[in-house]
């Protein structure tokens, strides 16, 4: 497909359509708090830092949301386990203490729901790598979400970020795989990378389970079980991603 992929610095009337623009997300996964707190942030105070992918028609046939964070500020020097949720904090802690970054990590990269399977996803992060070079970022990073790791909840993230296809020797997973592909380096496990906690009934209306049993539960598009405690009231999902590297130059 012919897409044109600009910052929303330069397209700003973007922004609505941005958000507007049908994923596939589970209900869940909407629900962890540090993304709720920081991601509508990124688009108003990064918006150099957000790709939006248009068709010849006009249409916003994906997204791409990164931020820039200070990995060498004292503390840090490594790809956090706390992935996701940490990186996020990171970023706006510098903005807010006006700390230098050096590096950016994505965020999100969503291709739209009917526009799945058209070659659109690599070209944003291409695209999302290009642009963090051209701000002279020398590293983007990415706490990757593992496509199909959701199909095998039971194995390890530890386990399941190192199989590979015989054929080529390239990762079994297919987002891992468009990565590796872009050029990326699979880094580490972020093993905390997200978590979303909630009541048993939050957790029915997400899901449509009954949550009524004691111990994992496994739920669509989880890419690791739930813990449930019908005893105490509460249900907790930790997500563990991948840290994916890729050089700019």
């Amino acid at each position: 497909m012919d897409v044109k992929i600009t910052t929303l610095a330069e397209r700003p009337e973007l922004a609505v359509a941005l958000q507007e623009m049908p994923d596939t997300w589970p209900a869940f996964v909407l629900e962890d708090l540090v993304g709720w707190a920081n991601f509508p942030r990124i688009a108003v105070e990064f918006p150099e830092f957000v790709l939006v992918a248009t068709d010849p028609g006009g249409s916003v046939v994906a997204r791409g949301y990164s931020v820039p964070f200070a990995l060498e500020a004292p503390g840090r020097g490594e790809l956090p386990p706390g992935g996701w949720d940490q990186v996020l904090l990171w970023a706006f802690s510098d903005l807010r203490h006006r700390r230098t970054p050096d590096t950016v990590s994505a965020i999100e990269i969503t291709v739209a729901a009917g526009r799945l399977g058209q070659g659109i996803s690599g070209r944003v992060v291409a695209a999302m790598r290009e642009n963090a070079g051209r701000l002279g970022f020398q590293e983007l990073v990415a706490p990757v979400r593992p496509s199909a790791k959701h199909a095998d909840a039971s194995a390890s993230m530890e386990e399941y970020a190192r199989r590979v296809r015989e054929e080529d020797g390239l990762p079994s997973d297919p987002w891992l795989r468009v990565h590796v592909r872009a050029g990326g380096t699979v880094e580490a496990v972020a093993p905390a990378s997200m978590t979303v906690s909630g009541s048993l009934e939050q957790w029915r209306s997400w899901t449509g389970l009954p949550f009524d049993a004691e111990g994992p539960v496994e739920v669509p598009g989880a890419l690791v079980p739930v813990h449930c405690s019908p005893a105490h009231g509460y249900a907790v999902y930790v997500e563990p991603n991948v840290w994916v590297r890729h050089r700019t130059a």
